[in-house]
Formats: C-alpha cells, sequence, structure tokens
C-alpha cells in the first residue's frame, strides 16, 4: 500500500465558487501520477464513498498529464458563508485524502 501523501507534492482543497468545492493532487513525479491513474482509484464513486456524498455531487474528475494532477470538483453541501457552513474558503476539506492509501 502507498499512501497518497508520500507521492505527492500538493494535496489541497478550495472553492471553486460559492456552491462546489475543487480538491487537486499533484504528484511527485510521472511515474507515480500515472500509477495512480492506471490504478482506476479517482472515480465518482470511490470519492463518493471517501466523502460520504451522493455520486450525484461529484460534478467532474480531470487527468491532467501535463501537470501531473488530478482534480476533482463536487457540489458544496452548505453554500460558502452561509448559515451552518463551517470552511468558507474551502481549504479544509481534502484531510481524508492525506489518509488514503493506494494499492498501487
Amino acid at each position: 500500500m502507498t499512501r497518497l501523501f508520500d507521492i505527492s507534492d500538493v494535496i489541497r482543497s478550495k472553492n471553486s465558487g460559492p456552491y462546489e468545492l475543487t480538491f487537486d493532487i499533484i504528484f511527485k513525479d510521472f511515474d507515480s501520477y500515472r500509477q495512480v491513474v492506471d490504478s482506476g482509484f479517482f472515480t465518482a464513486e470511490n470519492f463518493a464513498n471517501l466523502y460520504r456524498i451522493s455520486i450525484d455531487d461529484i460534478i467532474c474528475i480531470v487527468n491532467f498529464a501535463p501537470a501531473k494532477a488530478i482534480k476533482i470538483t463536487v457540489k458544496r453541501p452548505i453554500c460558502s458563508g452561509d448559515l451552518g457552513e463551517t470552511d468558507v474558503y474551502g481549504a479544509q476539506q481534502h484531510i481524508p485524502l492525506l489518509n488514503l492509501s493506494l494499492d498501487i
């Protein structure tokens, strides 16, 4: 098992507008990027299970080889800045990815 944290330079989450969150994973090298992409782990179903959200809340998953990156955009559960929302900038939502181990 390989921890995503160990093969990535950047794992972050951020706003993608008031109604969406984006997760970025930027890998240390092309080999690690390719292994993760080829593993097929980052599917809408797997990401929805990891974050305990509906698969319908996954907007897109983009593998961008020139940047060694995977970008995942989802619907925010609560609009940014709305009553009850606890992360206005969406910058604290990536934590489950830090502990993720992949069988690659």
